[in-house]
């Protein structure tokens, strides 16, 4: 298990549990992001801390900080 941050680019996982702030949890979770669904790492931005990911054939971008809060179990 590793965090949403360190997964290779290109590579999908399996969300397994959020932590940080319950209002935080709720947004992430508001966006797709729920246990069990499978999360891809698309793009890094160079400046900023930024990933794109792919969840259920949707795109999304949330902040480096963020993907350090969320375990997913590469796939």
């Amino acid at each position: 298990m590793t965090t949403l941050d360190r997964l290779e680019l290109g590579k999908s996982g399996r969300l397994i549990r959020l932590e940080g702030e319950r209002a935080l949890c709720r947004r992430l979770m508001e966006l797709g992001l729920l246990p069990g669904c499978i999360v891809r790492l698309i793009r890094r931005a160079k400046l900023g801390g930024v990933l794109e990911l792919e969840v259920r054939s949707c795109r999304l971008t949330i902040r480096s900080s963020e993907a350090n809060l969320l375990f997913v179990e590469p796939s």
